[in-house]
């Protein structure tokens, strides 16, 4: 896959990416929302210092390292995922407080009608603003969100340096522990 230039990626800005969903994932991966090069290739988690596709193969989700490109494949595997707010940022500093409220009362309408097990937000910036919990931590929250369990993650971007790799992989693995051991019931 060709990289973009940084005339493409820099006109992407407001675009939006589709989501990768189906009904009855096993999770539903929700991050912020997508940045300039993933608008620019359309593809999530794009940018090559993004820990996403990392993360996931990592922690046991896929069998092999999945490139951006490849985002359809995780519907044969029971993933998907969405954003927050659709639309193209440089930066998610550049959301608002209200327009990240409005965000999760969207994704709360899109989880109800999708009904994955588990909705995965990646940040927890992100997830306490739009859903109005800010002493929330990461891992399994108490409520849900309609029929699914709810999970919060750190964010896997590259400019999260809070969270290496194998902490991400570590927190995705306890997601996916949790998953395996609803699906043995």
């Amino acid at each position: 896959m060709r990289r973009p230039s940084k005339a493409e990626v820099l006109a992407a800005s407001g675009r939006t990416i589709p989501d990768v969903i189906g009904s009855r994932l096993d999770v539903l991966f929700c991050g912020i929302n997508p940045g300039l090069y993933s608008g620019a290739t359309g593809h999530h988690f794009a940018r090559p210092g993004n820990r996403f596709w990392r993360t996931l193969y990592a922690a046991g989700f896929t069998e092999r390292l999945l490139a951006p490109r490849e985002q359809l494949l995780l519907l044969e595997r029971g993933l998907g995922i969405t954003n927050l707010v659709a639309r193209v940022t440089a930066a998610a500093a550049e959301l608002t407080p209200a327009e990240l409220r409005a965000a999760g009362r969207r994704l709360e309408r899109k989880v109800r009608r999708h009904a994955p097990r588990w909705l995965a937000v990646l940040g927890i910036g992100a997830y306490r603003a739009a859903f109005a919990r800010p002493g929330s931590g990461f891992g399994r929250q108490p409520e849900r969100v309609g029929p699914s369990g709810l999970w919060v993650l750190p964010n896997p971007s590259g400019l999260n340096a809070n969270h290496q790799l194998p902490d991400l992989a570590q927190a995705f693995g306890e997601l996916r522990a949790a998953v395996e051991d609803e699906a043995a019931r």
